[in-house]
């Protein structure tokens, strides 16, 4: 009995997977996508004016204008990008923006919609406005990829009982906003979803440099943030193995970016 019911839950699983698949931009990577976009916007939004009310905005004007100069570059190339593809409805009723955020971390985020977030404490390992340029990049094109959306779909079929996010939402609205940051990377995950998180990072790099390259940007660049920022993590606290991480281990990192380049080259605009 045991045995039927384990192969009924894995069919009902792989034929939801089979009916709700999307395709990852320049990858064609087919990914699981069981939330409306609709519905991710309208969460992504609220999400992302909650954060705001509830974290301090830099009072840097020249760095917060760099965030806003570097991101509105992005968002042409992004768009310039997608129009070229047929993919413009993959932007359909996104709302850029794009906030410095006062906080040690040496972070950055975006979520469905456009909503980009840079932590100060990122500013140092960047240096400049090309470094700058790597990290929203990559970021934006998480987005862009619908890996948030890929996690939270995912999560909703192993954590939420194959709810769906209204459902959620409604009779769990904790945990529900809990697997909603950690979909975005404003949380943490170790587990299940690591190796497929690794997957998102090495998708995210590639589609990043081809939209930086047509913002105007040096691709190559890439390589010596990742070199710093392998620099910082050592010096503030000891690395993770790899296998708990869910990004490449930074070697690796810069191995395979040095492979994208030649992709990401085609597309600069010196």
């Amino acid at each position: 009995m045991k045995k039927k019911f384990c192969h009924i839950l894995f069919l009902t699983i792989a034929s939801t997977f089979l009916v709700s698949c999307a395709s990852v931009p320049v990858t064609n990577r087919r990914q699981l996508d069981l939330v409306p976009g609709s519905m991710m916007l309208l969460t992504g939004f609220k999400q992302y004016d909650d954060f705001l009310k509830t974290h301090h905005l830099s009072s840097n004007q020249q760095q917060t204008q760099m965030v806003k100069s570097v991101g509105a570059k992005i968002q042409e190339a992004v768009e310039q990008y997608m129009a070229d593809n047929n993919l413009s409805g993959r932007l359909r009723n996104y709302q850029w923006e794009f906030n410095l955020v006062e906080g040690q971390e040496a972070n950055a985020w975006c979520m469905s919609g456009g909503k980009v977030v840079v932590y100060t404490g990122i500013l140092p390992v960047t240096q400049d406005e090309n470094g700058l340029a790597v990290v929203m990049g990559h970021e934006i094109a998480h987005a862009i990829a619908r890996h948030g959306e890929e996690r939270m779909s995912q999560f909703l079929l192993t954590d939420m009982g194959g709810r769906t996010l209204s459902a959620a939402l409604s009779d769990s609205p904790k945990q529900t906003q809990q697997l909603w940051l950690t979909a975005f990377g404003i949380g943490s995950q170790v587990g299940f979803l690591l190796p497929y998180s690794r997957l998102h990072e090495s998708e995210a790099d590639r589609l990043g440099l081809i939209f930086i390259a047509m913002a105007g940007y040096n691709p190559d660049k890439a390589v010596e943030f990742w070199e710093r920022m392998s620099m910082s993590k050592e010096k503030q606290s000891k690395r993770l193995a790899e296998f708990l991480s869910t990004h490449p281990s930074d070697q690796k990192r810069i191995q395979q970016i040095k492979t994208y380049l030649p992709e990401a080259m085609n597309y600069y605009k010196r």
